[in-house]
């Protein structure tokens, strides 16, 4: 199923082709169990996956889509390679490895979604935010190297945009450079103290992508960035920060904005913090008190060799079995 799913190209926005591999698969999974598959409508292309069996007081969740490029599947005795190999679409093999084993074994009460748009703006977290099914506890697939995450930071994700003048680039006296705005923007922003925390480490700032200009010889009117700031607190004092260094060099376009967060612990489970973000402040507490769980390293995940090891993909179908049996003691399921 990994491999299956990783085959099917589903960068952000183009998620619905493995969505209806989904919705199938677990329609036919859902119907002889008593169960019910839905398509959850994001965008009129884009769709959302849910499955619950009974009144679920656990929903297992991850995401659909990857980051560009598409890497092809392939394995050798030990690991699955390719896009969403760990970052999410084996875990979602898992949630479903680990619901068929629950079903198996009589237990009910609980459900699967699985969302779009996670790498890029939650689209569709935000809208199973609006659409709660009653769920207590949240179980969030992210690689967390097969422990549970008692905290991960915090995102605020940014369009640095410069404006110029065109003119011929003969003559650059008669223009103004967006792309040279641009770049004392950014120089300026990279060099701004930024907050420490001891659980979650620094705050840091990646300048993921930048475009603009015309031609070599014309001097360019417009030039933009894109920003992404991993917090490990405030996000408001990080904020002024960036807009006071960057002055009227550029406009700052805020376009996400994530709290860091703190999640419980699980008796019996290892633990870390992780750096990155997550679906769960849109998810909860519509969906249940959070928790952080997942097989592979995210050390990996984004890069050309993302893998996952086989034994711990299997590993987490058990594992995940075994929250959702903890979790619905819990609550009382």
């Amino acid at each position: 199923m990994t491999r299956a799913l990783i085959d099917i190209e589903s960068i952000t926005e183009n998620e619905k082709q493995v969505g209806e591999y989904l919705l199938r698969y677990l329609s036919g999974l859902a119907a002889p169990t008593g169960g019910t598959a839905e398509a959850m409508p994001v965008s009129p292309e884009r769709f959302n996956v849910y499955a619950e069996w009974g009144r679920p007081a656990v929903t297992l969740s991850t995401h659909m889509d990857t980051v560009p490029p598409f890497v092809a599947s392939r394995e050798d005795d030990e690991r699955i390679y390719g896009r969403g190999a760990c970052d999410a679409k084996g875990i979602i093999a898992a949630m479903i490895g680990a619901a068929e084993k629950l079903l198996e074994g009589g237990t009910r009460n609980f459900a699967l979604l699985f969302v779009v748009g996670e790498e890029k703006n939650s689209a569709g977290a935000d809208v199973a935010a609006r659409a709660p099914r009653g769920s207590r506890y949240l179980i969030d697939g992210e690689p967390t190297e097969s422990k549970v995450a008692l905290g991960s930071k915090g995102m605020l994700r940014y369009e640095i945009v410069a404006t110029g003048k065109m003119a011929h680039s003969a003559y650059p006296e008669l223009g103004e450079s967006a792309i040279e705005k641009l770049i004392d923007a950014l120089d300026a922003i990279r060099r701004v103290s930024l907050p420490e925390y001891s659980l979650l480490g620094r705050t840091t700032v990646n300048i993921g992508t930048i475009s603009g200009g015309r031609a070599p010889n014309i001097v360019p009117d417009a030039a933009r960035a894109e920003l992404a700031v991993r917090l490990v607190g405030d996000p408001q004092v990080v904020d002024e920060a960036l807009r006071r260094a960057v002055g009227d060099l550029a406009a700052v376009n805020e376009i996400l904005r994530f709290p860091v967060v703190r999640h419980a612990s699980l008796d019996g489970f290892p633990t870390c913090v992780v750096a990155f973000s997550t679906d769960i402040p849109a998810l909860s507490p519509a969906w249940g008190e959070p928790f952080l769980f997942g097989p592979g390293s995210i050390h990996v995940a984004h890069t050309p060799e993302e893998r996952i090891a086989k034994k711990e993909l299997l590993d987490a179908v058990d594992t995940y079995a075994r929250m959702v049996k903890m979790l619905q003691s819990r609550a009382g399921a």
